[in-house]
């Protein structure tokens, strides 16, 4: 039955500890889904008779969709019980994985690919959302530290854990451990999971969910830049079209009674520099978990398992970190955690910008290790003070505009990256440079654009202000 009273319901003891162990299981499971797959487009390649620009949709529609999804969430929060609406994503999750077992082609794994992506767009706004609402102010950064442990943890380790797997067996052998997951949280999520969230029935707005495409629209842009043969008089039409799109959604959302996405929270000062910081701390993440195998195979020569094993002391770091500076915030202030943890990814990236030549496989394990470090003092930490800086009934509406951008800009981020890798080096290899050395100066020049959009992000968190500023109720 739904939560409907005034106020949400409270946990304690060992109903709280199964509760948010089974909520933070089904969003690593589902979190590795997201970040693993790269490891396996070479055997879909050859298994269903692919290219790469085909394969690539299986991370592309799974982007698209979760940005779709990811605004909706707030509005499901609040009008469909919080246990219904774990059991029906991990339902969706569990079916998304069978078909894609079970697969004869490419196009019907994409179809299990993108209901997977449904079910993770809605769930990444809402754990956070949850966690955020039963855990009073004064106790959240230590909440969110281990929800940061889950969420970075699950995005170095994705490649890792496929790469074992796939040493043992073939791709179905990665869903098969989807699946198993997945069906055993089902039967779990029936005793663990409550409802705890105050639902607030309202109208769907259906036209504020057909404009969310505009979302996807900008985003799949971003995504051609760079590639061979695209129509850019297509391209150039559904980018305008998608801004335009996006526009009248934030512009309708200021405009409606019950908007689908409460766009209030952007009028707070602390909350608006904790998005750019998530979004930002972000991009480091997942460009060293994706840039830096393609430096150690391409550059350093060595195997992709090599390159995979590589990731794991800076995911251990990350690990390790995420609790305790949860718990280090809330003692010492989220700004000073955060201008922390934004020295240390500037740090790394500037070391990799200023040695300008290759570096050895220890050296850039340490580096990254350093860079992942440094993600665990903002990316969680922001979003837990952008929470603290909002009135409670705000909390599901701030966390879903933060996802939503922060997936946006990440994704942005690592296309652009890859895209300044690949024209760099061929326009060094044009101009006569030697392989090894085009390929530096491409990373090189990742190392410097990575540079710059993290000095932004310290910038940023100089301009933090200390304390809770509630927003306008």
């Amino acid at each position: 039955m739904m939560n409907t009273a005034n106020q949400t319901v409270t946990l304690a003891g060992r109903r709280r500890f199964w509760f948010i162990l089974t909520l933070l299981t089904g969003t690593w499971t589902m979190s590795i889904s997201q970040s693993s797959l790269s490891t396996v487009y070479p055997t879909f390649m050859r298994d269903f008779g692919i290219s790469a620009s085909t394969v690539q949709w299986l991370t592309t529609g799974f982007m698209l969709t979760m940005v779709v999804m990811m605004p909706i969430s707030p509005w499901l929060l609040n009008n469909i019980g919080f246990k219904k609406l774990f059991l029906t994503v991990l339902v969706l999750f569990d079916v998304g994985s069978i078909i894609i077992y079970f697969a004869p082609s490419f196009q019907i794994m994409m179809v299990g690919r993108l209901i997977k992506a449904a079910a993770v767009g809605v769930l990444f706004p809402s754990y956070q959302s949850i966690l955020l609402t039963i855990t009073p102010e004064e106790k959240r950064g230590t909440t969110m530290g281990v929800a940061g442990l889950v969420m970075g943890s699950a995005l170095a380790s994705g490649p890792i854990i496929s790469g074992v797997v796939l040493k043992f067996t073939d791709w179905h052998g990665l869903f098969a451990v989807f699946i198993t997951v997945a069906t055993a949280l089902i039967v779990i999520s029936f005793f663990t999971i409550q409802d705890v969230m105050v639902n607030k029935p309202s109208k769907l707005d259906l036209i504020s969910i057909v404009t969310l495409l505009g979302f996807a629209g900008i985003l799949y842009v971003v995504n051609e830049i760079g590639k061979p043969n695209v129509d850019w008089t297509l391209g150039w039409a559904l980018l305008i079209i998608s801004i335009l799109a996006v526009a009248y959604f934030t512009y309708r959302q200021f405009h409606l009674t019950t908007p689908l996405l409460e766009l209030r929270v952007l009028k707070t000062f602390n909350y608006d520099l904790a998005i750019f910081l998530t979004a930002i701390s972000y991009v480091a993440l997942i460009v060293v978990t994706i840039i830096f195998p393609l430096y150690y195979q391409g550059i350093l020569k060595v195997s992709p398992f090599v390159s995979g094993m590589a990731l794991v002391p800076g995911a251990v770091f990350l690990s390790i970190l995420n609790p305790l500076t949860g718990r280090l915030a809330e003692k010492i202030g989220y700004k000073q955690i955060m201008l922390l943890g934004m020295s240390m990814i500037v740090l790394g990236w500037l070391i990799l910008a200023v040695i300008n030549q290759e570096l050895n496989l220890w050296t850039m394990i340490l580096i990254a290790a350093l860079i992942e470090g440094g993600n665990a003092f903002v990316m969680m930490p922001a979003v837990t003070m952008g929470a603290n800086s909002l009135p409670d009934d705000l909390i599901s509406h701030g966390t879903a505009v933060i996802t939503t951008v922060r997936q946006i800009l990440g994704s942005a981020g690592v296309a652009v990256a890859t895209l300044v890798l690949s024209n760099v080096t061929a326009a060094q290899l044009k101009a006569g440079a030697p392989a090894l050395t085009a390929n530096l100066r491409g990373y090189h020049t990742v190392f410097w654009m990575m540079l710059g959009i993290e000095i932004v992000g310290l910038i940023l968190a100089l301009m933090l202000r200390d304390g809770r500023q509630k927003a306008a109720r």
